[in-house]
């Protein structure tokens, strides 16, 4: 089950380091803005804008339009508005996946957070309420297999199953049923993004700092020396590098 209380507490406790380790998540959100082909939105929803990276180029392709921007971390939420002009930007702390507004857009997008949400489908029920007719929701979301090495030398070392949250990501399977029960159009692409750390402590720092921490690490007493070393030995020996794998969907829906 996802924990929102630690997935708030994470983000914020990281939020002015983000920037830093935030490489995939900057490629998912130009991959992503890219992906948008029309130019004639006025009214724009960001869910989980973080720091503010995606609400940037969302600003700079959409600058006539009126965009309301939600995370729940306000720790997060700060960094996004100390780094961009508020002009026409309105930032909301707040739990995207509950939010309920009233008001109706023409656009509702979001890059790299739907994969914390409880219940993706019935999110997705209410943003659909929420579009004007002919209305579009496009998002990218990580799917299981992000960090799917690092989830096999967990197993390995423990013998029990992991705890790395992204091993409970919805599956495209599923999103896709999502998205063809909900929209009269849908599409969902899948694109996997690999980076290279030099030591398993580069890539669990990197983790950490990206609020994506696994369950697995955070009973800190457990993870002595010892162990991290021969958990970055299993990693070496089965992929030869320390490579990991970010599973990204890039998903469309028109209402």
């Amino acid at each position: 089950m996802i924990n929102k209380e630690l997935i708030k507490n994470n983000f914020s406790r990281c939020a002015p380091y983000y920037d830093k380790y935030s490489s995939i998540q900057n490629l998912c959100a130009a991959r992503l803005i890219a992906k948008i082909k029309t130019d004639n939105f006025t009214r724009i929803l960001e869910l989980g804008c973080g720091t503010g990276n995606y609400t940037r180029l969302l600003k700079e392709r959409f600058p006539e339009a009126r965009i309301k921007a939600i995370d729940i971390s306000s720790a997060m939420a700060r960094v996004a508005e100390e780094k961009i002009e508020r002009n026409s930007i309105e930032f909301i702390v707040a739990d995207a996946e509950t939010i309920g507004l009233k008001e109706k857009f023409d656009l509702i997008s979001s890059n790299a957070s739907l994969q914390w949400f409880e219940d993706l489908g019935s999110a997705l029920a209410g943003y659909r309420d929420m579009l004007q007719k002919n209305g579009l929701i496009f998002f990218s979301i990580f799917g299981p297999g992000t960090f799917f090495e690092l989830n096999e030398c967990l197993q390995e070392l423990s013998g029990k199953c992991s705890s790395i949250d992204a091993h409970q990501f919805i599956e495209k399977k599923k999103i896709k049923q999502i998205l063809k029960k909900l929209f009269r159009a849908s599409r969902v692409e899948r694109k996997v993004y690999r980076e290279q750390s030099l030591t398993l402590s580069q890539l669990l720092k990197k983790i950490k700092y990206t609020g994506t921490r696994g369950r697995a690490f955070d009973k800190k007493g457990l993870w002595t020396d010892k162990m991290l070393n021969r958990l970055e030995r299993i990693y070496k020996q089965r992929f030869k590098a320390m490579t990991a794998s970010y599973e990204v969907f890039f998903c469309k829906g028109i209402k």
